[in-house]
């Protein structure tokens, strides 16, 4: 995709007090949310960076120390010591939430206060100070906002923030980084997977694994992400959308899929992995859980083997980036299974209503969804 930039020129300052600093304002933003609108191909947008206005930065000192007031600067490289925690023993959180916009105005947020209950709790296991709900609800908000304009018409996409949590601080043999850095950046997206809206074909790696007990696979840290990116190749040069991992320890376990939880349907029983220390809490996957349960479906998580999974009747993905993606198959020692794709899918139903609530077409009667105008 090619951006364009948007030609600045010196505007005299006699037609600026002619017509007034607050009108100028509003023609200003009104023409730079023109041209950015003008040069995207909304109706194309897949899920990739394109560098935005604003990013928020924030510092404190060791984990002793608290996060103080933050700042939005232009969003740009950044400068860290060849030392610095996060370079050399990966001592590193992110998250993921989506802006996105709504017919008759106003730009929205879902559960931002969740994203930030899990960094704090993937702060305490890296070893790191982790800013409060409040700082790190306010950092995404003004990033938000901020980048207002690259947020993307309603139903053409959404405008993913990305909040990083690392030790930049120098530090040289293994211990906690001395300062530790918040920054916030956002970009406009649309679909995650190169299928779009397609069913995914899963392939099921029984050598390579995302994670195991006792480590850090329940929190989103950065290192959970570059070990799976050998499996995630391999898969695909083989046709296959994405990996779906076995536990560690029997490899007969299903856990989750690179970036995505898992969910399975067998009759009115939605089954999904239980948290046990290697899988990703996500929020989608709890709000989906919640939806399924007011709608009259037995959900419960549990261990689920290869074989559970193999018989089922319908299969889907959940996360912040992916939505709510529906498999098409499994792929397990050379034995492919395709599952239901056709209407009407229960995936797809649950889908619409988490998007009827973020949207305002229901009435959000949990507080998930936070207004930032």
């Amino acid at each position: 995709m090619i951006r364009r930039r948007v030609s600045t020129r010196l505007i005299p300052l006699p037609y600026i007090s002619k017509i007034g600093a607050s009108t100028f304002a509003t023609q200003a933003a009104s023409f730079l949310q023109d041209a950015c609108e003008s040069s995207i191909d909304w109706n194309n947008l897949g899920f990739g960076l394109m560098e935005t206005d604003y990013m928020y930065t924030i510092k404190c000192g060791g984990k002793d120390d608290d996060f103080k007031a933050g700042k939005l600067i232009r969003y740009g490289n950044i400068e860290l010591s060849p030392c610095a925690g996060v370079l050399n023993y990966g001592q590193g959180l992110f998250e993921g939430i989506k802006a996105y916009r709504r017919e008759g105005g106003g730009v929205f947020l879902f559960r931002p206060q969740e994203n930030a209950i899990r960094m704090q709790k993937g702060a305490q296991r890296m070893c790191m100070p982790s800013p409060s709900t409040a700082q790190f609800v306010d950092a995404v908000k003004q990033t938000a906002l901020a980048n207002k304009r690259w947020i993307p018409p309603p139903g053409k996409g959404s405008l993913y923030i990305r909040p990083l949590l690392f030790g930049s601080g120098p530090v040289l043999g293994l211990a906690p980084a001395s300062e530790y850095t918040f920054l916030v950046y956002a970009s406009p997206v649309g679909n995650y997977f190169k299928e779009g809206t397609a069913p995914l074909n899963l392939y099921v790696e029984d050598e390579f694994h995302r994670a195991t007990r006792g480590g850090a696979g329940g929190v989103k840290s950065i290192t959970n992400y570059a070990p799976v990116l050998k499996a995630i190749s391999r898969a695909r040069d083989r046709g296959f959308s994405d990996v779906l991992y076995l536990d560690s320890v029997n490899k007969r376990n299903i856990e989750e899929v690179s970036s995505c939880n898992i969910f399975m349907l067998k009759g009115n029983v939605l089954s999904t992995p239980e948290i046990n220390g290697s899988i990703l809490e996500g929020i989608t996957r709890k709000s989906i859980m919640d939806i399924a349960t007011n709608l009259v479906y037995r959900v419960e998580e549990r261990s689920i083997t290869i074989e559970d999974v193999m018989d089922a009747d319908e299969v889907f993905c959940t996360g912040t980036a992916v939505g709510v993606a529906p498999v098409g198959s499994i792929t397990y020692k050379g034995n492919r299974v395709a599952y239901k794709t056709s209407t009407p899918l229960v995936s797809k139903k649950l889908y619409s209503r988490l998007v009827d609530i973020q949207t305002g077409v229901v009435e959000d009667d949990k507080g998930w969804v936070v207004e930032i105008n």
